[in-house]
């Protein structure tokens, strides 16, 4: 593409301010901004995301399909919220526009396991104006793409484990309350917990009716089996309420959560596969404490055993970098809902993001 890529923000929080400038960093045209903040919305986006006055104000997502008309951005970076449920309207005016979208959500790295008429939708829409719709962030990278990387070098492998742990603080309230921050072991038993415990019919007639509440490695665990081209044979989580025994102040909910409360959550993931490669995925998002700090780690069992970790990672920032540094992907992929293990693998971009791009 010989000009910039063309832009919209759709969420200016936390996660969308590192998205919006990294993009331009990267040579990219910010001609649009969303969010559902009064205290934001009309102000210049730019001075929002602390760079210099752009000169493109802050619109309420109310207004999202007239901007998207005038404006005609080539892609759009949603960073709002964590379940597909919660973005799917956000994805559909895009879809609608012929807007391509890549989204944070956490759900949306791959959504065919847990939101499957959601995403068929979305899918059939973009299918419609040519446009292309996926997720990612950094449980691409933490949990997929560490093993990308080393895997080709394992001749043969048994189980694959990832684990991550950081900050729900850093992220904003949308995560938190996925997390469960806040709540006591009892409501974390009734709100987070409940899927845990059902059968297999049970969850999978949740999934076909939209109504599951997958963890966040759920769907991780969907991407690298479809990233290997492996077979799910079954698929179980665990999520589990964290708690401090000391009370500790949140950040984003802007009070002290009581020893009695949750201060997050730890969730595991085990799917079984025909090809009898066992995954396992975990994280633990928690609101810090000073002795608290980010990790991931990656092992393999098989020929030979790995171990692979990463001490203080700058997880936000990784997360959105890996957004970004997805774009020319999603541009150049065809229409539809296309997760980004269908995509090729993720790499850094020394050079503007245009000059990725076929078309």
């Amino acid at each position: 593409m010989e000009r910039k890529i063309r832009f919209a923000q759709f969420g200016c929080g936390k996660m969308g301010v590192h998205t919006a400038r990294f993009a331009m960093e990267k040579g990219a045209e910010l001609v649009a901004a969303l969010d559902v903040n009064p205290a934001i919305i009309g102000k210049d986006a730019g001075a929002h995301f602390g760079i210099a006055d752009t000169g493109v104000k802050i619109s309420n997502v109310s207004e999202a399909d007239r901007v998207f008309k005038e404006t005609m951005p080539d892609v759009c970076v949603i960073t709002t919220m964590s379940l597909m449920k919660d973005v799917k309207e956000a994805m559909l005016v895009c879809a609608r526009n012929g807007v391509n979208a890549i989204t944070t959500c956490e759900e949306a790295i791959f959504p065919w396991n847990s939101s499957p008429a959601i995403t068929a939708e979305i899918d059939a829409v973009a299918k419609e104006h040519n446009c292309t719709i996926t997720g990612t962030g950094g449980n691409e990278t933490q949990y997929a793409g560490i093993f990308g990387l080393y895997g080709g070098a394992t001749p043969k492998t048994d189980k694959i484990v990832a684990k991550a742990q950081y900050n729900v603080d850093d992220y904003g309230i949308a995560l938190a309350k996925g997390h469960g921050v806040g709540l006591t072991a009892e409501d974390f038993e009734k709100e987070i917990a409940a899927a845990d415990h059902i059968s297999e019919e049970e969850r999978q007639a949740l999934i076909e009716k939209g109504e599951f509440l997958p963890s966040y490695v759920w769907n991780t665990n969907g991407w690298i089996c479809d990233y290997l081209g492996l077979t799910v044979k079954s698929q179980v989580q665990k999520c589990v309420p964290k708690f401090a025994d000391k009370d500790i102040f949140s950040k984003t909910l802007d009070r002290v959560i009581p020893a009695g409360e949750a201060i997050g959550m730890g969730a595991v993931c085990v799917t079984e596969t025909e090809e009898g490669i066992t995954i396992e995925a975990e994280c633990v998002g928690i609101v810090y404490d000073e002795k608290d700090e980010d990790v991931y780690t990656s092992l393999t069992w098989g020929t030979p055993d790995t171990d692979i970790t990463v001490k203080k990672p700058d997880t936000v920032e990784m997360t959105c970098a890996t957004i970004v540094n997805r774009i020319p992907d999603v541009i150049n992929a065809r229409p539809g809902y296309v997760t980004t293990s269908q995509m090729p693998v993720l790499k850094y971009r020394a050079k503007e993001l245009n000059q990725y791009c076929n078309c």
